[in-house]
């Protein structure tokens, strides 16, 4: 069996945030949050990364993340171009938004020949997550048996502003149901709210599992993602042509709805850091400066 992949979107580009959050310094020593996922994949047990990234900053990238792991690991560059359509298919005038999560694993389809963990590169997920997903990726498994890491809600909120999370309704078997992207939460005094349309707002549970989009597949999900990527395209084309996004937990509900996939959810209570927002920043790095002083990471990622 070869050796799983791990999977890294780093090409979308951060709206909320204002710039390029997979090359912005949040630790003690310059680290970007993609660095801490890096060394914890490491830790775990991953040999194989493919970043996916714009060819705009490939070599930006290149030199101030990917140079840390390439005596590390197996790296392989994949680019995510909007131009990077089915034949017969253009880029809508005006459209400079990337196609979103779905469309970043899609541009990576020629490095993928194994089971591999696709995840986020502007987010902490921490150690637990990244071992929970090496462990599983290692077992043997038929198509169609995927992994999801889920945190609580209240694990991942910002107070600075809305965030996007995909609601996770799980059976008793710890087997993912259903998953709904919720593209506009905020945190009130009375707990996370959301809204669909901009004017109702309808409570959510603290402790709703959500997806951080840190996933786990059989290599079989790049045909799934190639066959609804079509599908997608003549709706988004008719709906939203500017702003529609390829979304991953749509594909993958898509394919639970079909029978075609189970989701195995690993629920953890770790808690997840981002930075939709900029003023999200100082509590991310206060956290991080805890976690180094508290010796759950070494004071400088790469300085040995």
């Amino acid at each position: 069996m070869k050796e799983p992949i791990l999977v890294v979107l780093a090409a979308g580009i951060g709206s909320r945030f204002g710039g390029l959050k997979q090359m912005t310094p949040f630790g003690t020593h310059g680290e970007s949050l993609i660095d801490y996922s890096l060394y914890d994949a490491i830790r775990a047990g991953f040999k194989r990364v493919v970043f996916i990234v714009n060819g705009k900053i490939k070599e930006d990238f290149r030199r101030i993340v990917g140079a840390h792991v390439e005596n590390r690991m197996e790296v392989h560059y994949a680019l995510q171009e909007l131009d990077m359509l089915p034949a017969g298919y253009t880029v809508p005038e005006g459209r400079t938004k990337p196609w979103g999560t779905a469309h970043a694993v899609l541009s990576a389809r020629e490095f993928v020949d194994a089971p591999f963990c696709a995840l986020n590169g502007d987010d902490f997920y921490g150690r637990g997550a990244l071992e929970q997903m090496y462990s599983f990726l290692k077992e043997s498994h038929a198509p169609g048996s995927y992994m999801m890491v889920g945190y609580p809600l209240a694990n991942t909120m910002s107070e600075h502003g809305f965030v996007s999370r995909g609601r996770c309704l799980v059976d008793e078997k710890g087997n993912l149901k259903d998953v709904e992207e919720l593209t506009h939460i905020i945190s009130t005094v009375d707990g996370p709210l959301y809204t669909k349309d901009g004017e109702t707002y309808h409570k959510l549970s603290p402790e709703t599992v959500v997806s951080m989009n840190i996933w786990g597949f059989t290599p079989d999900f790049i045909q799934h993602l190639e066959q609804q990527f079509t599908v997608f395209l003549n709706r988004a084309m008719q709906e939203n042509p500017l702003k529609a996004e390829y979304f991953l937990p749509s594909v993958v509900n898509q394919v639970l709805k079909a029978g075609e996939a189970t989701v195995a959810v690993r629920a953890i209570r770790d808690q997840w850091f981002g930075v939709t927002n900029p003023d999200d920043r100082p509590r991310v790095e206060a956290a991080l400066r805890e976690l180094t002083q508290s010796g759950q990471y070494p004071d400088g990622l790469w300085l040995r």
